[in-house]
């Protein structure tokens, strides 16, 4: 049988067809009215997906360039700044810190679990200029409690600049910026906005643009205060990547389409953008329900992302085998572990461009993985997934009009119907 191929990784994500459309027909210089006034509409845009009324910059690069764009400009050698790590993603916080000379505090939670808010005030210090994070972790399919660790920011008073990479967050997991006092957003192209990787964004707070007069690591080509400067005349500081600003705005306008109404078939992008959350928060449960129905563990059960959802292998078999088998029998690529736990779990992506057949399809691949090749897991039945995700898309669905996802995706005492930040929660959280 023909195979179609599927993408079910954390990065690159599916292609939206309208930005793989806009992509091959931007045929435009970069310093015309025409170019001007698309990257004007698209920095306009960004603030609505990202959720700010602060300024946004684009930077032709990976995420790690932005990444590397906020330790350039808001620290200087010898600072001290502290990362919150509990994967890959954590621990490159740690290296790029490191690489610009800054003295650098580590909390550290182990694989597939997330760090306490007592381990974040220990580590915290009355010099800490800086703390980098992330709000979800991609490698151990984990989401972390940014709200949390803002107000413990405020109420200690901390001058720390608080820097959150969201590349796997934003269009996964409702995202408040301004009201949690996130002073850096950092996004990417490849995630949640459904085009090729190539272009990272950072929404930055006036008190973060403060912090980059005085500070003085080196920086030439990601200086953000160029880009701001420029951006106010729909320019980029240096040649931008023209095709994919175009795949941007198109990407955008969709996610905007999604909220879109009779009188308004435009929509809003930030209307869009909760669609987007909850429809990855939605898939992400079907996916989970599916797997420990199959019988599988799941490596982050306490506070599960809905980027991607990270699955423990069964004892003696290597994950690589389930990636290999969905790939070269059903053209269904999803990821193996990354570093010390590549062979021991597989991940299955949900932001972006998926959605409830993509799912259906997925889980169905995997029973038929699990028939074949994993004769260790105990009572399988066939459509035992299916039926534990369509049940749970089921009750979702009638319940939509009465329940929410709370705000970190988290039921213990972080997120329980009283919030830290927000107080009592009107309807029980959905996880």
């Amino acid at each position: 049988m023909i195979r179609k191929i599927r993408l079910f990784t954390p990065g690159p994500t599916p292609l939206l067809p309208a930005a793989q459309f806009a992509m091959a027909a931007a045929d435009m210089h970069h310093r015309t009215p025409e170019f001007r006034a698309l990257f004007l509409k698209v920095l306009a845009q960004l603030k609505e997906f990202v959720g700010t009324k602060n300024d946004v910059v684009v930077l032709s690069s990976s995420g790690t360039g932005a990444m590397e764009a906020a330790v350039t400009n808001l620290t200087s050698p010898g600072d001290r700044v502290l990362v919150l790590t509990a994967g890959k993603f954590g621990e490159r916080w740690t290296s790029l810190a490191k690489n610009f000379n800054c003295a650098v505090d580590v909390v550290e939670a182990p694989y597939g679990e997330t760090f306490s808010i007592e381990a974040v005030k220990a580590g915290l210090r009355l010099e800490t200029r800086a703390v980098f994070m992330q709000a979800t972790e991609t490698s151990t399919g984990v989401r972390h409690c940014v709200p949390a660790v803002a107000k413990l920011l405020k109420e200690t008073g901390s001058e720390a600049m608080l820097v959150v990479d969201a590349i796997t967050g934003l269009g996964t997991t409702h995202l408040d910026m301004d009201r949690w006092g996130v002073d850096v957003m950092i996004g990417g192209s490849q995630k949640a906005v459904m085009m090729s990787p190539g272009l990272s964004y950072l929404a930055v707070s006036e008190r973060a643009w403060d912090r980059m007069e005085v500070t003085y690591n080196p920086r030439y080509y990601f200086d953000l205060r160029k880009e701001r400067k420029n951006a106010v005349k729909g320019e980029s500081a240096y040649t931008p990547a023209v095709s994919l600003i175009a795949a941007l705005g198109a990407a955008l306008d969709y996610i905007a389409a999604q909220a879109g109404t009779a009188e308004n078939p435009a929509g809003s992008v930030a209307e869009g953008r909760k669609k987007l959350v909850e429809n990855a928060e939605t898939i992400s449960a079907m996916t989970r329900a599916a797997c420990v129905a199959l019988g599988f563990k799941l490596f982050a059960p306490d506070a599960p992302s809905a980027a991607a959802t990270a699955v423990l292998a069964p004892e003696g078999v290597d994950s690589g085998v389930i990636c290999k088998e969905l790939k070269s029998r059903f053209g269904a690529t999803i990821t193996n572990g990354q570093g010390e736990m590549q062979g021991k779990l597989f991940r299955i992506a949900h932001l972006g461009f998926f959605d409830y057949m993509d799912t259906m399809a997925l889980i169905a691949a995997l029973e038929q993985v699990v028939a074949t090749k994993l004769p260790s897991l105990p009572d399988f039945q066939w459509g035992k997934g299916l039926v534990a995700a369509q049940e749970l898309f089921a009750s979702r669905a009638l319940d939509a009009a009465a329940t929410r996802t709370c705000f970190c995706g988290r039921a213990d005492a972080c997120c329980s119907l009283v919030h830290p930040e927000y107080g009592v929660m009107d309807v029980k959280p959905v996880h």
